[in-house]
């Protein structure tokens, strides 16, 4: 049974911490449900998984004679499976949009990323850091020139009590906006909050929305949520 020295322990969860927490960060600035400390703390508690599935048992006798064997993967398999369920309770759907699939991704990503530095497999751990940051950097804005789909935004606009959703979405028709669902509730001080999921086509400004819909006059408040 291979022994792991207490600086080899520090290094490998300080590299997990380390690379998960940089993905963590672009989670976090994207104001993401799962931010900063959420994919520190998966990548770590993956590496330490690792650590304990390949170099706990030293105290333990195992040999084929006895009948009792080792399998240091066995703990550390399971990361895989119980990431699965964090990973769920990161999406979210709204109406006909469904948010955090990304993040959710992300999630077992550090997870992956965790596991490589426990194992000692840097090299691994950074190349996987690079490929996601790039993935959710410059592709982002790449997938979407050349697919050239509408971006999918969600739109929360307060009305008045007694005001219709009727100019709302005239309003957003006239843009070219095309909204796939919306809603209304209860909002502030006896108003009504509409909620719109629409799809923001290429080359339209979100600032140009706030501005058109807050010129109508039974709109107080007019705000992107995603």
């Amino acid at each position: 049974m291979p022994d792991l020295a207490t600086w080899e322990i520090l290094v490998r969860l300080a590299a997990a911490a380390a690379l998960g927490g940089v993905i963590g960060i672009e989670r976090e600035l994207r104001e993401r449900e799962a931010g900063f400390r959420t994919h520190m703390l998966v990548s770590v508690g993956a590496a330490l998984f690792t650590l304990v599935s390949a170099y706990a048992w030293t105290d333990f006798a195992f040999s084929q004679s006895s009948g009792v064997t080792f399998d240091p993967t066995r703990i550390a398999a399971q990361v895989v499976t119980g990431i699965g369920f964090i990973g769920a309770g990161a999406i979210i759907r709204q109406g006909l949009t469904v948010r955090g699939l990304t993040t959710a991704a992300t999630l077992w990503m550090v997870a992956a990323i965790g596991m490589a530095c426990g194992a000692g497999f840097y090299w691994a751990a950074v190349i996987a850091t690079a490929i996601a940051l790039v993935g959710l950097g410059p592709l982002r804005f790449v997938s979407r020139r050349m697919l050239d789909r509408p971006h999918r935004r969600e739109l929360e606009v307060e009305l008045a009590p007694d005001a219709s959703a009727a100019p709302v979405l005239a309003a957003l028709e006239q843009l070219g906006i095309s909204v796939t669902s919306f809603s209304i509730a209860a909002g502030r001080e006896g108003g009504r909050r509409m909620a719109c999921a629409v799809d923001l086509p290429h080359g339209d400004a979100p600032e140009e929305v706030v501005l058109r819909l807050g010129e109508l006059d039974d709109v107080s408040g007019v705000k992107w949520t995603m």
